[in-house]
């Protein structure tokens, strides 16, 4: 059988990873006011997230704004909204298929093949689930760092990375790994050799059937 600390250390990964990807999904931190050019002293400090928007005052007031319509926002938002809550929804799914395949668990323990393979499931699930939450962090910080460079960008109006998205990707990486390693917990099954008896052994039998006559 697989090893179970493997097991147990995968599947202790992927759960912090999916509390990553929720907590970093929610907040609004994905991106920041950039101080760059001539406005560096601003009374106000600017987040935007995937689900509101947000300004820091300088007085410690912090004040958010839900995005009021979906169909208003960018389609790269979207998409990155939507990529985040399925790969939230997947890795979930795989948790729990590699829970009752897990050599811990009690659930098919008659069958131990069978439930190595169920656990070996549930981390290709969760390697799925992952990387659609790398896709959709990957894309909207290229989206970041392309308006930055962007020459036509107003200054007051650029954005840098924020600390959602660093959690974001630390979930999503610590959910490959952990999927990783219990898509890497596969039991093999016996090998029935496939090379006929010997020549001693089938004298000695017909020598046993002998004796019997």
């Amino acid at each position: 059988m697989a090893n179970s600390g493997v097991q147990l250390l995968g599947f202790g990964l992927s759960l912090v990873g999916i509390i990553g990807l929720i907590v970093g999904t929610i907040l609004p931190q994905w991106k920041m006011s950039a101080y760059v050019g001539d406005s560096i002293i601003t009374a106000v400090a600017t987040y935007q997230g995937l689900w509101m928007s947000c300004a820091f005052q300088s007085t410690g007031q912090l004040q958010c704004k839900i995005y009021d319509s979906i169909l208003h926002l960018d389609n790269d938002l979207q998409a990155t909204r939507a990529l985040m809550i399925v790969g939230i929804i997947v890795s979930i799914a795989g948790l729990g298929v590699a829970c009752m395949g897990m050599k811990c668990t009690t659930c098919g323990a008659d069958d131990k093949v069978r439930k190595s393979r169920t656990a070996v499931t549930g981390g290709i699930i969760l390697l799925v689930g992952a990387l659609c939450a790398v896709v959709a962090c990957s894309w909207f910080a290229h989206n970041v760092i392309r308006a930055f460079y962007n020459p036509f960008t107003p200054v007051n109006t650029k954005f840098e990375f924020g600390a959602a998205i660093f959690i974001a990707w630390a979930g999503s990486f610590l959910d490959v790994l952990g999927g990783a390693m219990l898509a890497a917990s596969c039991t093999r099954s016996k090998q029935v050799s496939k090379y006929p008896k010997s020549n001693s052994a089938r004298s000695a039998s017909s020598s046993n059937n002998k004796e019997y006559v």
